[in-house]
């Protein structure tokens, strides 16, 4: 597993490192029932705080993306055969999908080349229905 952190992204590195784990299950270099690095490793190996690690998985274990067991080393957890429920869609993409709209829009895209540019995405990296 490859994770890297920069500077530059206005995210905390937290949600930095979950984003990664989240494509990497996407791409499928990482697959249910893979283990991630411990806590310590992964903190030792982007040379940052362990609680900042330990962050990050206690939110991809929240939104259901791993399971921790004491002891054990976080797995990736089986993926969903149904979507989530519409209130949790509706609380915790919509809001997101509507600030890309927003970027868009102020970049100048039209809505066509949005949307291809959308599809074209999900072409490439795949793992949605």
């Amino acid at each position: 597993m490859l994770i890297s952190i920069s500077e530059s992204d206005p995210r905390p590195i937290y949600a930095q490192i979950a984003a990664a784990v989240k494509e990497q299950i996407r791409e499928g270099s990482l697959k249910p029932g893979d283990e991630l690095p411990g806590v310590r490793e992964l903190a030792d190996s982007l040379g940052i705080n362990l609680h900042t690690v330990h962050r990050a998985y206690r939110m991809l274990k929240d939104e259901g993306i791993i399971y921790l067991r004491l002891g054990q080393r976080a797995r990736i957890a089986p993926l969903r055969l149904a979507p989530v429920s519409r209130e949790r869609i509706d609380s915790d993409l919509v809001p997101r999908i509507n600030e890309l709209i927003t970027e868009a829009f102020h970049l100048g895209l039209s809505r066509q080349e949005l949307l291809e540019l959308v599809e074209g995405l999900l072409d490439e990296g795949g793992g949605i229905r």
